[in-house]
């Protein structure tokens, strides 16, 4: 090996071995979450105690998306729903009762995204699932839905049938027990392709190529656990054989231990290395400030991949709303706001002049008087006109405006849910904040 060679070697070691242990404990984080997560099912019944856990991680004023909607059941009684169950609340909003006996345990099983009344009946849309009760069972009871369609994503009613959206389909009932599945119409325009983080978000995952790919993507994160607790042992062997040698003891061991080490240690990283960078640059992206210049780009579909179907919505829908007034519906999707006519027969049109979405979602989106929606997201909370276009903001009464090139995927009120009593009061909640009352002079307690 020439010098120059065996400069260049010393010089990647030392690169390779610094910013390595700097990282070492971020990468042991990033791998044991990133198994977790993959396997959410599996833990979802595990609970652990906010109080236990950083105070920005624990609810201050039902702040960080504890609350998304509510629903009047009585004279002077709502039911809020959101990352917290379902809870009736009485005397204007003051007095709270839970409301979530018949769930599954675990907290992770009462992340409620819908709450509607159909007929004698409450249903609750959840992340895991499809429920229903009434006030004098005072007991939620699964309702069967098909298998990989058990995330709702919302639910509203059309006369006496009830509307059920999966991230996927659209669902029809008028008695909780028969469903009819829906496969919507492809929107105007329709090309066959899929959002770049969609598709980075799957292969990050593993699930783009379905549970195959996740347990590659989990044997990816147990060699990443293999090569930092390895390579800081490496860092630590020399260390350990200099203390047997000042107390004059064999070192024949640990030497041996430190090669194999080191042999395995470079084996193993030789043969990942090109997987893991992938994996570690798809991850990358999927939050700011690497997701920004890429949330509204599409890519072309990955053949013989779990994007690769002929449904053009697939994990595509959000939220729903039937326009009975107008007779149509109106959906909110991960590429917009599009409206249907009352068949569901044509292609689905985009709305023009939407308001400002985040990349995030839709939290809020509440009908108002002609032809009005309240539309709120961690962009903000505005008044949206659907007749005209035109998109106001809440607070202030400016017109929006959609913002041109790469900004923020959030605005200053980060809207995370809306909540009304039967005494006319409002309060919208902030991520960060929590509950603001609208138009009185007291807070959401």
């Amino acid at each position: 090996m020439s010098p120059n060679s065996s400069l260049w070697v010393r010089r990647f070691k030392k690169y390779h071995k610094w910013p390595g242990i700097v990282v070492s404990l971020f990468a042991l984080l990033f791998a044991l979450s990133g198994i977790i997560l993959n396997h959410r099912n599996l833990i979802s019944n595990v609970d652990i105690s906010r109080k236990l856990m950083p105070p920005g991680y624990q609810y201050n004023n039902w702040n960080l998306a504890a609350v998304r909607s509510s629903l009047p059941i009585g004279n002077d009684s709502v039911l809020i729903y959101g990352n917290i169950g379902t809870w009736i609340v009485t005397e204007g909003l003051t007095r709270f009762h839970d409301y979530n006996s018949g769930f599954p345990y675990g907290i992770d099983k009462r992340k409620i995204y819908s709450v509607v009344k159909y007929k004698d009946r409450l249903v609750a849309g959840t992340h895991f699932g499809l429920f229903s009760s009434t006030l004098k069972e005072s007991i939620w009871k699964s309702i069967p839905m098909p298998e990989e369609e058990e995330r709702i994503a919302d639910l509203t009613v059309k006369g006496d049938t009830l509307l059920i959206l999966t991230r996927d389909h659209l669902f029809f009932t008028t008695d909780l027990v028969h469903l009819s599945q829906m496969n919507l119409p492809p929107p105007i325009g329709y090309e066959r392709k899929s959002g770049l983080f969609l598709t980075l978000w799957e292969l990050h995952s593993g699930e783009l190529f379905g549970f195959a790919g996740k347990l590659v993507v989990d044997l990816l994160g147990v060699v990443l656990l293999f090569l930092t607790i390895s390579g800081l042992l490496h860092f630590l062997f020399p260390k350990w054989i200099s203390r047997l040698k000042s107390r004059q003891r064999t070192f024949a061991t640990p030497l041996a231990m430190k090669k194999l080490n080191l042999k395995w240690h470079n084996l193993i990283g030789y043969i990942f290395v090109a997987f893991l960078v992938i994996n570690t640059t798809a991850g990358m992206f999927l939050r700011p400030p690497l997701l920004i210049p890429i949330s509204s780009t599409q890519v072309g579909i990955v053949p013989f991949s779990h994007l690769d179907t002929d449904n053009p919505w697939h994990d595509k829908l959000r939220r729903v709303i039937w326009n009975e007034e107008n007779q149509h519906y109106l959906f909110y999707t991960s590429d917009g706001f599009f409206l249907a006519d009352s068949a569901l027969k044509n292609n689905l049109q985009s709305v023009a002049n939407q308001p400002l979405v985040s990349i995030m979602g839709c939290n809020v989106l509440e009908p108002m008087a002609d032809n009005r929606l309240l539309v709120g997201s961690f962009s903000g909370l505005f008044i949206w006109n659907l007749v005209t276009g035109e998109s106001d903001d809440y607070f202030t009464g400016a017109p929006t405006e959609a913002p041109h090139g790469m900004g923020r995927p959030v605005g200053q009120n980060m809207a995370a849910g809306f909540v009304k009593d039967t005494r006319g009061n409002s309060y919208w909640f902030d991520y960060n904040l929590g509950a603001i009352a609208i138009n009185q002079g007291h807070s959401f307690p």
